[in-house]
């Protein structure tokens, strides 16, 4: 057989005669955070590993793990931090990939303001939108300033944050992704200065993850979505302007100045190793939220986390 027949016959007996299909629902709507799982897609790698993989956005941002535990879609993007709590909760989950491997969440206050650490929260408001995690991390990054949750006015502004902070109605606001919200006060004139959670008392941890139901996941199917999404990982890293142009050219309505600049800001952040779990980063968090009294037992590792291709 010619090398060119041979190759052909390979690849061919390599993937499956029929697509085997997935669900997968985002944490929100698209966003540069999901590039790898798009330019995978808009790649071809998903359909190279026998996948047809349908992405939808979901109307509320806490609907996936429910849906995903409930059996309504295959796959779905969480957090780490919330992730621990579900399962404690009973949820049926378990982390199957990374996507972005630190944290986003940043305590966003003014550049020109009063504010300089966190120190200075004392006797000021701060704006959240998910209560229970954020208020945790929020009473442990002030107690590590020597404060605590009694020393500041807790404001709940939903999701405006970034308005909320703006326009002077609180002081700092938590909850904020440092890739979009400081680049969209950039862009309408007002600069701000992020307090790094990981920098202020809060353990380090993966912001986006996959999410599987143990209970229902093809383990197979599952190994190979995250090798194509790995593969969307690297092109990202290798070929950041060409996949700008897929993602930009997938969805249109992102060609704006706020998710080119965010782009930049995310491309370094995602994992180049999706499916490996960093056991010592998710028994550091879960012993972090034991000790701020949010669970009440230490699970293993495994309990919250696995590596699909292992």
């Amino acid at each position: 057989m010619k090398p060119l027949a041979l190759a052909l016959a390979l690849a061919l007996s390599a993937t499956p005669a029929g697509a085997q299909d997935l669900s997968l629902m985002l944490d929100w709507f698209v966003n540069p955070d999901h590039a790898p799982i798009i330019v995978a897609d808009e790649m071809g790698f998903f359909a190279e590993a026998g996948l047809t993989v349908e992405i939808t956005a979901p109307a509320d941002p806490s609907d996936p793990p429910r849906m995903l535990a409930s059996g309504q879609v295959d796959l779905a993007v969480g957090y780490q931090p919330q992730l621990h709590l579900q399962v404690h909760e009973g949820l049926p989950l378990t982390r199957i990939a990374t996507l972005v491997a630190t944290p986003l969440n940043c305590m966003t206050v003014m550049a020109d303001g009063p504010v300089r650490s966190i120190a200075d929260l004392k006797g000021r408001k701060v704006g959240y939108s998910v209560p229970g995690m954020e208020t945790a991390l929020m009473a442990a990054m002030l107690e590590g300033a020597g404060l605590s949750i009694d020393d500041v006015e807790l404001v709940n502004v939903g999701w405006s944050l970034s308005p909320a902070l703006m326009t002077g109605q609180v002081d700092a606001t938590l909850g904020g992704f440092r890739n979009f919200e400081m680049t969209q006060m950039r862009l309408e004139g007002a600069e701000g200065r992020c307090l790094f959670v990981e920098e202020n008392g809060i353990p380090a941890y993966d912001e986006l993850i996959l999410l599987a139901n143990p209970r229902t996941m093809d383990p197979d199917a599952t190994a190979r979505f995250v090798a194509a999404m790995e593969r969307g990982a690297h092109y990202i890293l290798n070929h950041p302007d060409e996949a700008w142009k897929l993602f930009r050219d997938a969805y249109p309505d992102l060609d704006d100045e706020l998710n080119r600049q965010a782009w930049s800001a995310t491309l370094p952040r995602f994992s180049q190793s999706p499916g490996a779990v960093d056991h010592t980063r998710y028994a550091r968090f879960e012993a972090f939220l034991h000790d701020a009294g949010l669970i009440e037992k230490v699970l293993p590792v495994a309990a919250l986390a696995m590596d699909p291709g292992a």
